[in-house]
């Protein structure tokens, strides 16, 4: 047995170091940061007694001991707080609780602000010359934000608190504790000397962002999406929201590639952009065009007072040409270390031609279905922002090239006109043209590359061991299964299989008897991407939104935080996280922007690149979603995206792309949403003819949660498992059995509209996964610990130990009289549910306390809040109150959370509502 430790300390101050270099300072005037540790600093905002770690959903249910809010960190580093102030808050607080929502999906995007009075704000600001104003929102699954008070825009009772503290101090600092960008007009009504997104840092975003405030760390997040004046200013605006169809008609002019090549002017913080405390010089030291690459060296020193770090850009310009191209593309880019003042640094950049070549969807560059490097002249970039960039190269290309041949596959069969520049006064202006529709067709390009069927030999007694030690082939491995056992493999067990960790996503590979007698081991599925969902109870690191990590500019950092998660995912045998998310931010209104990293592939695919190395270094993995044209959350289950096959391929599919080819991605999702007409769970062109056949993927697939399927003019079946195994879409996620499912592969295996090489070949994906798994491992046992120190947590719960399961059959009362319920304590069990449908769930206890007495308790299904109450003193007699909950899976893990000691429960009934 080996050893490894996990530094809970390291954890933390790495996760904190993420944090501060993703904040994005946009304005600081009037030496308005850093703080002074001498002065009284005021907080206003009601989010500093509750920060936004993330958003919610699956994304941002990380059961967490501590949140560490900005208050709590200025605290901690040292800074004065204003206490008067503070117990204004915590008294209001208490009589205006936290609106949680009605559940999944339903919580408010902003929480009612408490009002400032004028004269409040007057009697602080004669103690304090110096005020932060903390504006939150949340984000999550299920629903977009709108242009809204309250949502993109300013709540009133924002505005009245800003206008206020505005009045009164001389300094005035505004945090945006936020998802993904909001609307930035404030800023000039109300003038701040300071303003900085802090994104949603995790469990320790307060200590980061109090870093960044005390000048301990000096800023140098850069922005990874343009911020507008105006939401519809956005080229996307026009089409974004529909819940049937969204036309991508903007095409590849996504962000800052429409925003440089046709309004400049409405750009209020270009893309890339971020202050520092001090100052950087770049400049060019030599550049170098060879046969297929440009090489450029140039030297960033910093020339302000403090140490600091700096990302440099490189970005490239292509000839407008036949296709059209966005003004600039950003195509490189790199991290100083930290520079003392006067220090510089040489950084390297080395660029592939191919790297800039175009898709020609509609032969216009006279090579179709090819990647083309039109003839012209290209430009290189580098800077500090796509704005202030300056030109340090250019190479002309005399004849266009192919770079390399496609295929059609994916392209739209509804007309549309998607964008495309036309010269107009010597400017590029918004010209449209028509998209080039499909000619294929899926099903005849997927019988021409059928694979060979193994002939079938029974059980041979070879286990998948036998083929990790080389003593049989995979290819005799499988041909052991038979039809039953294959259509079981194709299926994922969940969510909360007994079969692995308890309280995670899903088990996939030996989720029936009969694949676990051949030896093939549960690989086990974590929601993420901001740490493990597990939903039993076990506390977890909550890491930084996608946002906040891309907005570090820095790859390095990224990979070593990861390795640290994929330490923390070992420990608590979890085999994929599942993340990154890796969806473009096409629309800052997409509800799950805070996931995703970027409005600009080519960050998002190295950013993804980067967590992947560092979790493959701890011999886990991260599993990319959600592939693809998953960019709005309404209507999510049943929208299609329409959109070009260039678009596609330059944009949507580019991010994934770079992850797989550079980062090794061995597991990807696919989404709920269909693209052009074809559900992204069954779409073989996705999976197989662009990822596996052009990208040469060698992983595994997984749908998304309880995906829709379809067949092309064909209507959604979730059962329609045929499809997805055709589409080579390996594992169906998920089943609430994973020997039994009321699915049609056997039925599709007899009547031939499926064959078992396809099946086998699904198979031999999953077990190839599988045979480098910690779970491969186990089974041959070889096991490696891990062990956590300096973890201080109270209440920590043992994900192996603590879960009992039920048996839901009707009705359900659990004794509650031997149940702990001290201040802080979880009761977690797990329902195995015969009857799926929405139950009630009823607690009934009673309380010697005094009549005001509050005692809290909050119940949690699936890891989502679905009930919160509050007893008061009962005289020692019952007293009930009750929730419900939508008992969607087979296996439903509830956790019952005391916040405060006192109430001796008597009883919890769960019954069908």
């Amino acid at each position: 047995m080996s050893k490894k430790i996990l530094d809970w300390n390291e954890y933390i101050e790495k996760s904190a170091e993420t944090v501060s270099e993703g904040i994005v300072m946009l304005r600081n005037e009037n030496n308005a940061l850093p703080l002074s540790p001498d002065e009284e600093v005021a907080v206003f905002g009601r989010i500093q007694l509750h920060y936004y770690k993330s958003g919610t959903g699956s994304g941002g249910l990380v059961n967490v001991s501590k949140v560490i809010g900005v208050t709590d960190g200025l605290i901690e580093r040292g800074i004065k707080i204003n206490e008067e102030l503070l117990e204004v808050y915590k008294k209001w607080d208490e009589q205006n609780p936290f609106d949680i929502g009605a559940g999944w999906g339903q919580e408010p995007w902003s929480q009612t602000e408490m009002p400032v009075e004028d004269s409040l704000a007057a009697h602080i600001a004669e103690k304090c010359s110096s005020a932060i104003a903390i504006i939150g929102r949340t984000a999550g699954e299920e629903q977009d934000n709108r242009n809204v008070k309250g949502a993109y825009l300013l709540s009133d009772g924002e505005e009245q608190m800003l206008a206020a503290v505005r009045k009164h101090f001389k300094k005035l600092i505004v945090l945006l504790n936020v998802g993904g960008i909001i609307d930035m007009s404030f800023v000039s009504r109300y003038s701040p000397d300071a303003v900085l997104y802090i994104w949603q840092g995790g469990m320790v975003g307060g200590l980061g962002t109090a870093d960044v405030l005390t000048g301990k760390v000096s800023p140098s997040g850069k922005l990874p999406d343009t911020i507008a004046y105006s939401v519809s200013d956005y080229p996307s605006d026009k089409y974004f929201g529909d819940t049937e169809r969204n036309f991508y008609s903007e095409d590849i002019y996504v962000g800052y590639r429409y925003f440089e090549t046709f309004a400049p002017e409405r750009v209020m913080y270009p893309f890339g952009f971020g202050l520092s405390y001090t100052e950087f010089e770049i400049k060019l030291l030599s550049s170098q065009i060879l046969a297929d690459k440009a090489h450029l060296t140039v030297s960033v020193k910093n020339i302000g007072t403090v140490s600091g770090k700096e990302a440099v850009q490189l970005y490239a310009s292509a000839p407008q040409g036949s296709l059209g191209k966005p003004a600039k593309i950003l195509c490189g880019y790199e991290k100083t270390k930290l520079l003392a003042p006067s220090e510089e640094q040489e950084v390297t950049f080395d660029i592939n031609f191919s790297d800039l070549a175009s898709y020609d969807d509609s032969g216009a560059a006279g090579h179709r279905f090819c990647y083309v490097l039109e003839k012209g002249e290209y430009k290189f970039f580098c800077g500090t922002d796509v704005r202030s960039c300056e030109e340090y190269l250019s190479v002309v290309i005399p004849e266009t090239k192919t770079v390399k041949q496609a295929k059609q596959a994916m392209a739209p069969v509804l007309p549309f006109k998607r964008m495309k520049p036309v010269a107009e006064n010597g400017k590029l202006a918004v010209g449209f043209e028509d998209v080039p529709l499909s000619e294929i067709n899926e099903t005849a390009r997927r019988i021409d590359a059928l694979p060979t069927e193994l002939p079938y030999t029974g059980d041979k007694g070879i286990k998948l061991a036998d083929v990790r030690n080389g003593k049989n082939t995979l290819s005799e491995f499988i041909a052991q299964l038979s039809d039953y056992d294959l259509s079981c493999i194709i299926r994922g067990e969940g969510m909360g299989s007994p079969r692995v960790t308890p309280g995670t996503a899903s088990a996939f590979g030996g989720v029936a008897d009969s694949l676990t007698g051949f030896g093939i081991p549960c690989g086990c599925c974590s929601d993420g991407p901001s740490g493990m969902r597990l939903d039993c109870g076990t506390k977890a690191f909550s890491l930084p939104n996608g946002t906040l990590i891309a907005s570090t500019f820095n790859k390095s950092l990224v990979t070593e935080l990861f390795k640290l998660m994929g330490r923390e995912m070992s420990a608590n045998k979890v085999d994929c996280l599942l993340g990154p998310g890796m969806n473009i931010h096409r629309h800052p209104l997409n509800g799950r922007n805070f996931e995703y990293f970027s409005e600009d592939p080519y960050l998002s695919g190295t950013i993804a690149a980067a967590e992947l190395m560092g979790l493959h270094s701890e011999g886990v993995t991260g599993t990319i979603k959600h592939f693809c044209g998953n960019n709005q959350e309404t209507n999510r289950h049943n929208i299609d995206s329409a959109v070009s096959e260039r678009a596609l391929r330059e944009i949507y599919l580019k991010g994934f792309e770079i992850a797989v080819r550079e980062g090794g991605a061995d597991s990807i999702m696919t989404s709920y949403n269909s693209v052009n007409g074809l559900w992204s769970a069954g779409n073989y062109d996705l999976c197989t003819t662009i990822l596996r056949d052009e990208w040469g993927f060698k992983g595994f697939v997984m749908t998304d949660w309880w995906a829709n399927i379809n067949e092309r003019g064909k209507p959604v079946d979730k059962s329609d498992f045929a499809a997805m195994a055709r589409a080579q879409n390996d594992v169906y996620m998920v089943c609430a059995d994973g020997g039994k499912n009321n699915d049609n592969t056997l039925a599709s295996l007899e009547n031939g509209t499926l064959t078992r090489a396809e099946l086998q070949r699904n198979a031999a994906n999953i077990c190839t996964f599988l045979l480098g798994t910690h779970a491969m491992d186990r089974l041959c046992g070889i096991t490696e610990e891990v062990e956590i120190i300096n973890r201080h947590d109270e209440n920590l719960s043992d994900s192996s130990e603590e879960v009992t399961f039920y048996n839901l059959d009707g009705t359900l009362v659990i004794d509650g009289s031997d149940i702990r319920t001290d201040r802080g304590s979880d009761f977690i069990f797990a329902l195995d549910v015969s009857d799926l449908g929405l139950y009630r769930i009823i607690l009934t206890g009673s309380s010697e306390q005094s009549e005001l007495a509050q005692i809290p308790v909050t119940v949690f299904s699936m890891g989502t809040p679905c009930g919160s109450f509050t007893w008061n003193g009962t005289g020692g007699l019952p007293v009930s109150f009750e929730c419900s909950t939508n008992c969607f899976s087979r296996f439903t893990t509830i956790r019952v959370y005391f916040a405060q000691s006192g109430l001796k429960l008597h009883s919890i009934k769960i019954e069908k509502a």
